[in-house]
């Protein structure tokens, strides 16, 4: 995709004012402590912790505004955190590729697209503030290299297609180009850095932070203690908790370690944890969510997570034990997630459903190649042979696959209400690409509350925590019950900008 400019002269934030393995072993505790008498290792202007979207762009954000010592520490031994291996899906309202495909879409779409996914517990501010500016970021990963397929998908529970995709299909190819960026413009990166605790003023704000550089992640207690001070204050990038069994468990019983998940093994959350400790307001911790397109025949996010986000419009989800239709395919993660945990055999034991696509058009998603070779995924040239192989019904299936497509050809599904819009013309038809589906944790929706500027809130006064901002999934409250797919990409970039805008201004 070119690099064109999406924003004109409009100016950031008008008018806003002034793949991995199971990390088992439980994060080493980080613990604040008093400035007075604290003997300084280094003085920075701006400290960022966490490499990943929100990091990234708050780096850039600080730099373009007038910072000129700007650090990223990250606590592994690469850049990009989880964001590198999400997928790389960037949603946003009015964009010059929805203009170019005839797609009317806006903020308030949007986010009441989100707010239906948050059944009543989002933060409609804080979604509308980066609905608003998301366009400025896509711009910046634009600028900064990034490339994006040159079509639009319409995800789950958005009632409009505006996904863009890398055309690497994952979150590196975002992460990189800013990285590559924020080194470009004098911006120090520093890894194997972990954050040990806050340094905090005679007010309880936060003045600088203790770090420990050399750490190695399989060492908790590794690496040198160092005390570094930031003159305008630190911006907490550090993402989820998805991989810290004992804190989803303790939300979630269900969620043991036998429980599959896409995140990086450095999702343990310990830099939340620690602002918990500080005063900050912790939000919606118990709504974790699963992702319905992962598959359990690979690890981790896998190849079958994107293939399967790109086909859904157009695919059928079948339980195989009914041989027919479950759900919609588009509807919300949760709505989805929940319909294939139900897929159940006769004796109630685990039964995952299968995702059935037309060979041609799956064939459109560079993954599906990749399913296929790695044998996560399976193709057929007749349905007879495609029920033989999963034990499915025939007969039903049969059934089922004509009745669908009469609802592609009549655009309408009474079935289960599916927006037909993006199956227009794509009939299930051999040959077929199939792949098995059950959902993976993916996503903390909780975390600590801020405001549209970033400031961590103190759970006492209700005021900001002086010198503290947070940015990504670090934090709490904003999509409610369930996110939609695309809108973290946003959400981390716009709050990322935001946090370094206001830490610049004050």
């Amino acid at each position: 995709m070119s690099n064109k400019d999406l924003l004109g002269r409009r100016n950031f934030i008008k008018g806003m004012g002034a793949a991995a393995g199971v990390a088992m072993a439980a994060p080493a505790l980080a613990v604040s402590e008093s400035a007075n008498g604290v003997k300084w290792d280094k003085e920075v202007e701006v400290l960022i912790i966490g490499s990943g979207f929100a990091g990234l762009a708050a780096a850039i954000e600080a730099t373009r505004k007038g910072a000129k010592d700007v650090h990223i520490f990250e606590k592994m031994s690469y850049f990009g955190g989880n964001s590198a291996i999400n997928g790389g899906l960037f949603a946003a309202p009015d964009t010059p590729m929805q203009k170019q495909e005839g797609v009317k879409d806006s903020v308030d779409t949007m986010v009441a697209d989100q707010l239906a996914a948050g059944r009543g517990i989002a933060d409609e501010a804080l979604l509308r503030h980066v609905a608003e500016h998301a366009v400025e970021a896509l711009q910046m990963t634009l600028d900064a290299g990034s490339e994006y397929h040159p079509y639009l998908q319409q995800l789950g529970g958005h009632s409009v297609a505006r996904t863009y995709q890398t055309t690497v299909s994952c979150g590196a190819g975002i992460t990189q180009p800013l990285l590559q960026e924020c080194r470009k413009l004098g911006v120090h990166t520093h890894n194997r850095a972990k954050f040990d605790g806050f340094i905090l003023d005679e007010k309880g704000g936060v003045v600088g932070v203790k770090m420990r550089e050399g750490y190695y992640f399989d060492k908790p207690e590794s690496g040198e203690l160092v005390r570094i001070k930031a003159r305008r204050g630190v911006i907490m990038a550090t993402g989820g908790f998805a991989q810290n069994i004992n804190m989803r468990m303790a939300q979630d019983p269900t969620l043991t370690a036998e429980v599959g998940c896409t995140n990086a093994p450095g999702a343990t959350g310990e830099g939340m944890f620690e602002m918990f400790r500080l005063g900050a307001v912790p939000v919606h911790l118990a709504h974790i969510q699963s992702g319905p397109w992962a598959s359990p025949d690979e690890g981790g996010f896998g190849y079958v997570s994107n293939y399967s986000i790109y086909n859904f419009p157009h695919s059928i989800a079948i339980d195989r034990l009914t041989g027919k239709r479950f759900m919609n395919e588009i509807a919300d993660r949760k709505t989805r997630a929940d319909a294939e945990l139900n897929c159940r055999d006769a004796q109630g034991n685990a039964l995952p459903p299968i995702l059935i696509t037309s060979y041609e058009d799956s064939k459109q998603h560079p993954n599906t190649k990749k399913v296929l070779k790695y044998n996560v995924g399976w193709k057929f040239d007749s349905i007879d042979a495609l029920a033989k192989h999963f034990e499915v019904p025939l007969a039903p299936l049969k059934k089922q696959i004509a009745e669908y497509n009469e609802y592609v050809k009549t655009q309408s599904d009474p079935q289960f209400g599916k927006n037909m819009t993006e199956a227009k013309g794509k009939f299930i038809q051999a040959p077929f690409t199939v792949v098995r589906l059950w959902p993976k944790v993916h996503y903390c929706q909780g975390g600590v509350q801020i405001n549209t500027k970033a400031e961590v809130k103190d759970s006492l006064t209700g005021k900001p925590i002086s010198g503290l901002y947070a940015a990504g999934e670090v934090c709490g409250g904003i999509h409610g019950v369930s996110r939609l797919g695309s809108c973290s990409i946003p959400e981390c970039m716009v709050m990322g900008m935001t946090a370094a805008r206001i830490m610049m201004q004050a």
